[in-house]
């Protein structure tokens, strides 16, 4: 009698959860589907958007997927309330001239379809919140009077972030995503605020990520930086901060060129130093709102900053993400843009943003 050996040939947790590794194969447009054998995944969309007269807005849409249920425990059910996973979405819309942020956060089992991930055109949703993939992207959502319904179009080809869509979150150890960008997408559409409707244009960024194991135990969080161009490069910048203050050597970046090449940018490639603060009301957290970038390599000299500085999200988890501004130079030549920063861990610990409020 022979034996079968029944074996995976990916890292797994003793769980049963796959791990991040390098040369996993991307495949587009598949992979911006889930990825269940993983526990963690996002997709998150930022963008800066304007009126014809010129008014300015910033979104976020991000929807998250934390799973409860390895592939190794996914028995069958025949109760429709057992779930592999929960599902929470954050929503935010920054007012610039009125200096309003305006935040929301849903989360939901998803038990009665009113929240799941890939279903015909839908990639993801919960309730009227959505992601569709069609043509286009689309992406809606409402809450309190505020509200977008906006297309979205690819600019560039998606890039893999790291090495070759592999992102080291830590010096050592397992810590690490499967990770890419889609950098710059046109995007048309409408803004609503306090029931007043805006017609918009402007430019989205999409970054998706999935992961079990991203942050280790001597981490408190990122500081992560989306920035687009005028010149039509895009940039991609993060630091994950240590408990003592210090900043992990695995801290990487990605300039991407108007024809869609790339620069990896290490570690030791930029310096990135605070400018200005901003404390909430509560004192419960200072953020850095501003900051100096240098990368010398690119011959790139840029002050970042924010025409709003309350862009703290309070949603059970609490972290900063909003709209900021870019001036400086590039090779001696003035450079302007635009773009998102995230900075997570000031009021908390960031693993917060990889499992919902109610399975903390």
């Amino acid at each position: 009698m022979t034996a079968i050996l029944a074996f995976s040939a990916f890292a797994e947790t003793t769980e049963g959860w796959r791990l991040a590794e390098p040369g996993y194969e991307f495949h587009f447009p598949q992979d911006h589907g889930p990825h269940t054998d993983y526990r963690t995944e996002w997709w998150y969309l930022t963008g800066n958007l304007q009126t014809a007269d010129g008014r300015e807005f910033g979104y976020e849409l991000t929807f998250f997927r934390y799973g409860y249920r390895s592939p190794a425990q996914r028995s069958p059910v025949k109760s429709r309330f057992v779930m592999d996973d929960v599902k929470f979405a954050h929503f935010t819309v920054t007012d610039v001239r009125a200096n309003n942020f305006h935040v929301a956060e849903r989360t939901s089992r998803g038990a009665y379809g009113d929240a799941g991930f890939l279903l015909g055109s839908r990639l993801a949703w919960i309730g009227d919140w959505e992601l569709d993939l069609g043509q286009h992207f689309q992406v809606k959502a409402e809450n309190a009077g505020c509200a977008i319904d906006l297309e979205l179009t690819p600019e560039k080809s998606p890039v893999l972030e790291g090495e070759n869509g592999y992102s080291r979150k830590a010096s050592e150890g397992d810590h690490a995503s499967e990770y890419y960008s889609i950098t710059r997408m046109h995007t048309e559409g409408s803004v609503v605020i306090a029931g007043q409707k805006f017609q918009i244009s402007g430019r989205s960024w999409f970054d998706r990520e999935w992961s079990t194991n991203q942050l280790g135990s001597n981490q408190v969080g990122w500081n992560w930086f989306g920035i687009q161009l005028d010149d039509g490069s895009d940039l991609m910048i993060y630091q994950i901060r240590l408990r003592n203050g210090a900043i992990d050597p695995c801290s990487s970046g990605k300039w991407i060129d108007r024809d869609g090449r790339t620069v990896d940018i290490a570690n030791g490639d930029f310096s990135l130093q605070p400018t200005r603060f901003w404390t909430t009301p509560d004192k419960r957290a200072t953020y850095p709102i501003g900051w100096r970038l240098k990368i010398e390599k690119l011959g790139l000299d840029t002050e970042i900053s924010t025409p709003v500085e309350d862009q703290e999200l309070n949603v059970g988890v609490r972290y900063w993400e909003g709209c900021v501004r870019i001036k400086g130079t590039r090779s001696q030549q003035v450079v302007t843009g635009k773009g998102y920063l995230e900075l997570t861990g000031f009021a908390g610990g960031a693993d917060s943003l990889e499992a919902p409020p109610d399975s903390r």
